[in-house]
């Protein structure tokens, strides 16, 4: 890889309404606003060239990168390492009641109900992007979810994870020089061997 370019889905039927999806095997699709929020992110990449497109198994964010790309050929590959965090009993509940018990544990406490914690969660992306680092297309877009993105956009910018995050934008894209990628992985990579908050 050269370059990356790092997207988060476009609205889907759960986020709108506020409600956690962190299992693939339930399907949530695009809401219509979600569908045109993916159809702008195309329009924002038609002068790029993009060798690859990886994914989550989640189906927003296939749907996002299939309407983004409509009408090009490439390869695809499907990253179950770029997931959204597995939110154990939250599941199907409301984001702010997992913000809640997530600002006030630890990085290494894990989601009640067989869920992941954070630094599990980052260990994991670390993974991902490093398998996207070693591929040999040159430029690869990432269509995921807001976490993955964020953890990155805060790692280029010198920060480690932390409790609360800012939101991503829907289907916006982030494009990276592999090496800036490459760094703010390791830093990621780095923390999960000391994973505390920032105070």
């Amino acid at each position: 890889m050269r370059r990356a370019i790092l997207a988060r889905h476009g609205e889907s039927e759960r986020s709108v309404r506020g409600i956690v999806n962190g299992d693939p095997a339930v399907p949530i699709a695009l809401t219509a606003q979600g569908r045109e929020e993916a159809e702008a992110l195309g329009r924002a990449l038609a002068e790029e060239r993009i060798d690859l497109c990886a994914t989550s198994e989640f189906l927003r964010a296939q749907q996002t990168a299939n309407i983004a790309l409509a009408g090009r050929s490439l390869p695809r590959v499907v990253l179950p390492e770029l997931n959204d965090i597995g939110f154990g009993g939250f599941e199907g509940r409301p984001l702010t009641e997992y913000r809640a018990w997530a600002h006030s544990h630890g990085p290494e406490d894990p989601a009640p109900g067989g869920g992941e914690s954070r630094a599990e969660t980052v260990a994991r992306y670390v993974r991902g992007y490093r398998y996207l680092l070693g591929r040999p297309e040159e430029t690869i877009l990432v269509v995921a979810h807001g976490l993955p993105v964020r953890y990155v956009l805060d790692a280029v910018d010198g920060r480690n994870p932390a409790a609360a995050v800012a939101q991503v934008a829907y289907a916006e894209a982030f494009a990276f020089e592999a090496e800036a990628l490459a760094a703010a992985v390791d830093r990621l990579a780095l923390w999960v061997e000391n994973p505390v908050w920032p105070t």
